[in-house]
């Protein structure tokens, strides 16, 4: 999984990588030649006091030293460069595909898995590619090359790696071989440490309101000592190093040992054995930098099975391949036996439903919780497709239409309003960038918001937090509302976006309403029967079914289960009057 995903992704950066491998090369091979030409000083120039060989080989070794490092440098800087654009293009990659994501995709992941796979599982493979540019190239020539020429300065002398080598591999291959699991499971953990942190800081007034900041320090503590747990059975991996040194120091004391005897005995020079422990240092050296890449291999590939479960999903909502745009753009809404079911539920959430909502008529819907009146009002942005049925817009099923053109001809104000970090202009035109200052503050007043946005001391201007939390609920849905306004689009969906609001605040803004968009197609979700009651249509759901339809009047005297919705609220005079 691992490399099918880096295949890919670093195909486009195929001479970045190449020159990596050429400038590791030439770096290698000049580390590679340094304890030769050492040992030529020692034997050639210090042994027989030589000083025109030393100068020589000397300078040498300079400009071998000076290409060595300029490679090295070249070498690490597009190796840089090709593991940091691989992580800009995973980045770039799930959040495309998250933005094809319905409700149902990032409800089936979840936010914190979300952001935690974009992130740190991102860094772990680009840490990976980093590592593997830089040391995986040098590291097999490092080996190789160092074998050969150790052997070449002493053949009986450098049998010791027949020892060294198999012993290493089989220490650093029983720990990676263990550690896996435990990986996946620390990823698994950090998700969770990132979902409790996010449920934290979103709901912090709630924990407030409930004096709950003990219990939330707590469930913090538990998902915390859980992923210390998890890294803390990776000991293994605190093994590695130890290993891998202790197998080096010993090597080092072996070949001291033995070259000492070859030397007393005549058998050997000391510029040899110098280099001799240098060839040795470089292959053991070469080892251990194929060590860090194994200790990071098994994390990473855990990591790229988690982003391309990501990129593998197919978002249950598809753009169309062939997008039709409407003929004439009047904001016509139309339901044909429309039904939904989530994958796996026994029962649906929608069934057989039918109306038909104008333009310059207001269409309500009202029902119990759980009825379904979210999820039909989703419908029609596509947020979800329906199972069954068809949702058409002026005449085109939703699933046909150009999502840039279903999108400018249906506004949304969902139930829980968000806000983006910015200001209150930036917000009021997120649908619509090039919108005046004079049609934000209209809308401002339809949405009867001009008011507090006037007393904020930059008024447009005025600072957003993320999600709108240093303004009230209220305050947030009239924002929204606006915002939907400024858009200026055929069909207004307003799901439950007034129970905010006071009852004096939500008539003034319903009457502004009904006065601004009169050729447009409005649709209100409410649970108050007064911001509903005076509807061209009200639509009544129940258990997911449409058991009645009319306007107020005829609804009390033809739908029981309307009928108790509004005396649950108002008195039968009130009802009636």
């Amino acid at each position: 999984m691992l490399f099918r995903l880096l295949r890919v992704q670093l195909r486009p950066y195929g001479k970045e990588i190449t020159l990596v491998v050429l400038f590791q090369f030439v770096q290698t091979l000049a580390t590679l030649y340094l304890p030769t030409l050492n040992a030529d000083i020692i034997d050639d120039g210090v042994v027989k006091g030589d000083t025109g060989t030393i100068l020589r080989v000397g300078l040498v070794m300079l400009g071998v030293t000076l290409i060595q490092i300029t490679c090295s440098i070249v070498a690490v800087y597009y190796g840089a460069y090709t593991s940091m654009a691989l992580g800009r293009d995973l980045r770039a990659a799930v959040f495309h595909r998250v933005q094809d994501f319905s409700v149902q995709e990032v409800n089936k992941f979840g936010p914190p898995s979300l952001i935690t796979r974009s992130t740190n599982d991102v860094q772990q493979i680009q840490l990976l590619v980093m590592m593997t540019l830089i040391m995986m190239v040098a590291a097999p020539i490092m080996c190789v090359g160092g074998i050969v020429l150790a052997v070449r300065q002493d053949t009986a002398l450098s049998s010791l790696l027949l020892v060294v080598l198999p012993v290493m591999v089989v220490a650093v291959g029983l720990i990676v071989v263990r550690m896996r699991p435990l990986f996946r499971l620390m990823q698994e953990r950090i998700d969770r440490i990132n979902q409790v942190l996010r449920e934290q800081i979103t709901g912090i007034r709630v924990i407030r309101a409930f004096v709950r900041d003990q219990h939330e320090r707590e469930r913090f503590a538990v998902a915390n000592d859980q992923l210390t747990d998890v890294s803390l059975k990776a000991w293994l991996m605190a093994l590695m190093f130890p290993s891998v040194m202790l197998i080096v120091n010993l090597s080092s004391i072996a070949v001291v040992w033995f070259g000492g005897h070859r030397i007393a005995g005549g058998d050997m020079q000391v510029g040899a054995l110098t280099a001799v422990i240098s060839y040795l240092m470089q292959i053991l050296m070469s080892v251990m930098m194929a060590t860090f890449m194994f200790m990071m291999i098994p994390r990473a590939e855990v990591c790229a099975e988690r982003i391309k479960e990501v990129l593998d999903t197919e978002p249950t909502v598809h753009p169309p391949a062939k997008p039709i745009t409407p003929e004439r753009r009047i904001g016509e809404l139309e339901l044909r036996s429309v039904g939904f079911r989530y994958p796996g539920a026994e029962e649906p959430v929608l069934s057989d439903i039918t109306f038909t909502a104008r333009p310059g008529r207001t269409t309500a819907i009202i029902g119990g919780t759980g009825s379904g009146k979210t999820t039909l009002l989703n419908l029609i942005p596509r947020l979800f497709d329906a199972t069954d049925g068809e949702v058409l817009v002026d005449g085109v099923n939703v699933r046909d239409l150009d999502p840039a053109v279903l999108s400018r001809i249906v506004g949304l104000v969902p139930q829980a309003p968000y806000l983006f970090s910015g200001t209150v202009a930036s917000n009021l035109r997120y649908g619509r960038p090039d919108a005046t200052d004079e049609e934000l503050w209209h809308a401002l007043e339809i949405a009867q918001a001009r008011e507090f946005v006037e007393a904020m001391p930059n008024k447009l201007e005025e600072p957003i937090a993320q999600g709108g939390t240093n303004v009230s609920g209220g305050q947030r849905q009239r924002l929204a509302i606006a915002r939907a306004l400024v858009h200026r689009p055929e069909i207004y969906l307003f799901d439950d976006s007034f129970s905010a609001l006071d009852y004096a605040t939500d008539a003034r803004l319903r009457a502004a309403l009904a006065e601004e968009i009169t050729d447009a197609t409005i649709v209100i979700v409410a649970q108050r029967v007064n911001t509903i009651r005076d509807a061209d249509r009200i639509l009544v759901l129940d258990d997911g079914r449409l058991v009645g339809s009319g306007t107020h009047a005829e609804l009390m005297t033809t739908c029981p289960t309307y009928r108790e919705i509004v005396l649950s609220q108002l008195t039968e005079q009130e009802a009636a009057a």
